[in-house]
């Protein structure tokens, strides 16, 4: 067991009732490992706009003290400004708190993270652990992810862990699957996929936010192609400052569509468990949590084929679009909805192995023998 891990990120955090809370997925993380520390700083940014998000999850480990840091960004040329600005008071308290820790765990791309990765050139008596959660392929990238990921590829005194398996892939860059998964979730989904039957009308689900680059206009586009009654409900599960736009596109499905709003683990689970297809159309992804939860309860995905997706989901355990390629998104729909069930059926129980890889059990033994060794 280390004593004093520090946390740098740009996770969402905030201070409700006298009780800090965080994005939920991370905090499940969290919870994962903390066994394996005596103290942690978790650094993210203050986001009192999330109170009402049902994401967010409260941590109530006794070892966690939260700093939470004024959030930045925007795209704009003020907000850049006000970025650089803010880099020298965040610079300090990281600085301030590395320096007392045993190990540091970034997660990037982020401008705290980054910040964390520059002082590793200059702080090498750590135990450096760098978490980078967007594509390791830079062709897809933004600018400032791909300066990160650079920077990451070159900081070979640390251990970088990334999503997929990838050519020339540096020694200190480690192919890490993103836990969100308990045995018992495993356990349970195994019974629920097995007792699915793939006819019509389907039941699809989208998590994650609503907004162009994650595909939410392309599924509404796609879900127009396909005969209305094969369609039982469309779950959309996530929020976005476009959400009323996305209502009125999707009108033309009545209440077949339930724009959820964001959700706690337990209620995603549940409409997961009653879907036939999980749909992700997005520009750019690392290995999306969402695929591996559909999985664990059976629901295919109809996915792009960007980051490292193409690296777990294939042909055999579901559908593959190629974001350049001449063919819609649409038809790559139709494609799986008109396929025999027992193809279906088949296809749902190969996506089930794809859950197993993860899980929190999986990720702690990857932890101890990769990075903790």
């Amino acid at each position: 067991m280390y004593k004093k891990l520090t946390i740098v990120s740009d996770t969402a955090i905030l201070k409700k009732d006298g009780i800090y809370y965080a994005f939920g997925p991370v905090v499940n993380e969290l919870e994962s490992f903390e066994h394996l520390f005596d103290e942690i700083t978790w650094i993210g940014f203050n986001r009192p706009d999330k109170k009402d998000d049902l994401s967010m999850k409260a941590i109530t480990s006794t070892k966690v003290t939260v700093i939470a840091l004024q959030e930045i960004g925007g795209k704009t040329l003020f907000s850049s400004l006000k970025i650089l600005l803010r880099y020298p008071v965040m610079f300090f308290i990281i600085f301030k708190n590395i320096l007392k820790a045993d190990v540091v765990h970034t997660r990037a791309p982020s401008h705290p993270a980054f910040i964390a990765v520059l002082i590793s050139f200059l702080v090498r008596n750590k135990i450096w652990w760098h978490k980078f959660a967007g594509s390791w392929d830079a062709g897809s990238l933004p600018f400032f992810y791909r300066i990160q990921k650079n920077v990451l590829s070159k900081a070979k005194h640390t251990k970088v862990t990334i999503n997929g398996f990838w050519e020339n892939q540096p020694k200190h860059c480690l192919s890490f699957e993103n836990p969100c998964l308990s045995n018992e979730d495993i356990k349970k989904g195994k019974i629920i996929a097995g007792s699915k039957n793939f006819s019509p009308p389907f039941v699809f689900s989208f998590v994650g936010r609503l907004e162009n680059a994650k595909g939410t206009d392309r599924i509404i586009e796609a879900l127009q192609g396909i005969p209305l009654e094969s369609i039982e409900k469309v779950h959309l599960i996530g929020d976005g400052p476009s959400k009323a736009s996305y209502q009125a596109a999707a009108a033309f499905l009545g209440d077949k569509v339930v724009f959820h709003g964001f959700l706690d683990k337990e209620k995603v689970h549940e409409l997961l468990s009653r879907s036939h297809f999980l749909l992700l159309p997005s520009n750019s992804e690392g290995f999306p949590k969402a695929i591996a939860e559909g999985a664990c309860y059976g629901a295919i995905p109809v996915v792009s084929g960007v980051g490292s997706i193409s690296h777990y989901i294939t042909g055999q355990n579901g559908f593959l679009w190629d974001i350049n390629g001449n063919i819609p998104y649409t038809s790559v729909l139709q494609k799986a909805i008109q396929t025999e069930e027992s193809r279906l059926k088949e296809m749902a129980t190969n996506v089930l192995e794809l859950a197993e890889k993860f899980t929190f059990d999986n990720y702690i033994a990857q932890l101890q023998q990769q990075l903790f060794n």
